[in-house]
């Protein structure tokens, strides 16, 4: 994915931050406009969706940022394992001081997980690939296929970010056991 340059970072820039002024629900295209110094033609130019598009597009935006940093942070961890452990602390924490996100998580759940949902597929499927590459260099129990892993890793990862239950991933070492425990043990030999 290219990041986006001129009026149109502009655009996802000032939607951000009108989004973190007045909320998802309150924001108007005008507000995104005004935000950029753009007019609303402007806008249409690159958003033809109007409102809605620029809205989830700009969450697109801050989720590929989110999984670009995550992917960064695990990039030279030597297996699939230290890379589980390690994206897990780095993703919950990442999470937690994510201002925007916790906002918009307590004041418009609904407005934000609904919007998440169009991004959700595409996720899924860039970290399920990501993982699928990581497992052909792993031995797989016998009756397990790579594609059925990576899903499985991808929802207990995504599940863990957004709910650690009883596990503190703010600990390397309870995240250590956590992938130990629970997430490798059913597919690596």
């Amino acid at each position: 994915m290219s990041e986006p340059t001129g009026a149109r970072a502009r655009l996802l820039d000032a939607a951000l931050a009108c989004i973190d002024r007045w909320g998802l629900a309150k924001t108007s295209l005008e507000d995104i406009a005004n935000e950029a110094g753009l007019s609303r033609a402007t806008v249409y130019r690159y958003f033809p969706g109007g409102r809605d598009q620029v809205i989830s597009e700009t969450i697109t935006w801050e989720v590929g940022h989110f999984f670009a940093r995550l992917g960064e942070e695990v990039a030279d961890l030597p297996d699939i394992a230290a890379k589980l452990e390690r994206g897990l602390v780095f993703g919950h924490q990442a999470i937690v001081e994510h201002r925007l996100l916790q906002q918009v998580l307590s004041t418009e759940p609904e407005e934000f997980l609904e919007e998440l949902s169009e991004t959700t597929p595409l996720v899924h499927a860039v970290v399920c690939a990501y993982l699928a590459d990581l497992l052909r260099h792993e031995r797989l129990r016998t009756g397990i296929d790579v594609d059925t892993a990576a899903d499985y890793l991808a929802r207990l990862f995504f599940s863990y970010l957004g709910s650690q239950g009883h596990w503190d991933l703010t600990n390397p070492d309870e995240a250590k056991r956590l992938v130990a425990t629970q997430f490798l043990p059913g597919i690596v030999v």
